[in-house]
């Protein structure tokens, strides 16, 4: 790398807070604390707003593209976009700059996104709000709640099949699992049906600083969001959305005006500085010797993970979190620890309230699984804590299969409506009990994961309400006959 690293936002607030200027601007606090025992905090005197000098989110010209630039030399992008409001944002502006470059071929169709079932939330609504049409892929072997993996060549089937051709691919690599996709293979056939590929990377922004990169922009991807908040050490709601080269050269892609216009869509007028300083510093951090706490970490979290199964605990995935060769078949990223909890006979629930006791918050449970996410920020008496907590449990031999809750039975539902139209329908809620049959106009689903069950627009199926009650889900939003 040869440009030196700078933190242009992170100096200009430090040298703001130090100026001693009379602040007759947002926000309300001043630059002060106001109760005595926060006297001294930096979070107060570097929260600002857009005074001059300290450039603006949305249409950056001075510090804030600068600091970008340098973002986009660590992940080797063609160009990096800070986003306050996480990756939600991003997803939302990547679809809306793929609808909007698919015009020069629609026809005047709607955009078209072939979207593997496992999509976040924000899909859903960017859908709703940009009034895509969605094709789902689905895969041949059954899919889980948080899980959908792709085949290339079953994808490059389902491209071939189709009517018309799709705007672009959509894609959640790694899943709430840690499950990752073969992005590579992927690429190639998007490329080779002038598709664009779009990656949902949330959890993945570490990945480009293993020692073989696998984060979607190094394997292929022509757009993808960071969470960097997730996984690498900055507040949360920082988000990147990345642009690769071979995007950013074909014609009529997207230039860094649009693409400004299409975060400022779906952001705030009001994007944090506190933020927007922790992205700023994660870049020097990122400078100075992470990678090798990277690497550290990943040799961590596989000892752990071996004593783990040597216990007896079912801890799904192979490939790069467990031997030298990067393989796709059931790869699971190497810094996330996922347990089949309903394996050994407990729910992911019972294991987290254990855990909880013994001074340890995983990131999610649910009645199967526990999952639990690691960083460089994490230390080895974290993870000796783990172990000694999940070695004194009673792990009774394996009660059942290691495979996805209804991987098999989950319903392929029929689509009645437009995402949009259910979604701007009028509703009302029901018990799940009674909602065979009708139209979904706002999926129950907890977050994390935010995944729906059964999207916006298609009707309940039957096979649907003992899943919703697996989940925890009681009630639904649908649309009123």
């Amino acid at each position: 790398m040869k440009k030196e690293i700078t933190t242009p936002i992170c100096d200009f607030l430090r040298d703001y807070a130090a100026s001693g200027i009379s602040r007759f601007h947002m926000p309300g606090h001043k630059g002060t604390a106001w109760h005595r025992e926060d006297a001294g905090c930096a979070l107060f005197s570097h929260d600002i707003t857009e005074v001059k000098g300290a450039d603006s989110l949305y249409e950056a010209s001075g510090i804030i593209r600068e600091s970008e630039e340098n973002a986009a030399l660590f992940f080797g992008s063609a160009a990096t976009y800070y986003s306050t409001e996480g990756s939600s944002q991003c997803i939302r502006a990547m679809l809306a700059l793929a609808a909007a470059f698919g015009k020069r071929s629609s026809g005047g169709h709607r955009p078209l996104i072939l979207a593997a079932r496992n999509v976040h939330r924000s899909f859903m609504t960017a859908a709703a709000l940009l009034d895509l049409e969605v094709q789902w892929v689905w895969p041949e072997d059954g899919y889980s709640l948080y899980s959908c993996p792709v085949d290339a060549s079953s994808l490059e089937k389902t491209i071939r099949s189709m009517p018309r051709k799709p705007d672009a691919v959509y894609l959640t690599s790694p899943d709430y699992l840690g499950n990752l996709q073969d992005i590579r293979a992927i690429s190639e056939i998007t490329h080779k049906h002038d598709v664009l590929l779009l990656v949902d990377n949330a959890h993945g922004s570490y990945l480009h600083f293993l020692e073989t990169p696998l984060h979607p922009i190094d394997l292929g991807a022509d757009m993808c969001c960071d969470s960097a908040h997730k996984t690498l050490p900055a507040l949360t709601g920082c988000a990147y959305l990345h642009l690769s080269r071979r995007f950013a050269e074909l014609p009529g892609s997207p230039d860094p005006s649009m693409v400004r216009r299409a975060l400022s869509l779906f952001g705030s007028t009001s994007p944090s500085y506190l933020l927007l300083e922790s992205l700023d510093r994660t870049n020097r951090i990122l400078a100075s010797g992470w990678r090798e706490q990277l690497d550290h970490c990943i040799r961590q979290t596989r000892i752990c993970k071996k004593e783990l199964r040597r216990m007896g605990w079912q801890i799904p995935g192979t490939g790069i979190d467990s031997c030298e060769d990067p393989q796709f078949s059931g790869a699971s990223e190497p810094v996330k620890i996922t347990i089949c909890a309903s394996a050994s006979g407990y729910s992911g629930t019972d294991l987290a309230d254990i855990l909880r006791k013994g001074q340890i918050e995983c990131e999610h449970a649910d009645p199967d699984y526990l999952v639990l996410m690691l960083s460089p920020s994490n230390t080895q008496e974290d993870l000796d804590r783990l172990l000694h907590v999940m070695e004194a449990i009673p792990c009774p031999s394996p009660a059942g299969s290691i495979a996805a809750p209804f991987s098999e039975d989950n319903p392929h539902p029929a689509k009645v409506m437009s995402i949009r139209e259910a979604f701007f329908a009028a509703h009302e809620t029901i018990p799940v009990e009674d909602a065979a049959g009708r139209v979904c106009a706002d999926p129950a689903i907890a977050c994390p994961p935010a995944i729906p069950l059964v999207v916006c627009g298609e009707k309940i199926p039957e096979k649907a309400i003992p899943i919703f009650r697996h989940y925890g889900i009681t009630h639904i939003e649908v649309v009123k006959n």
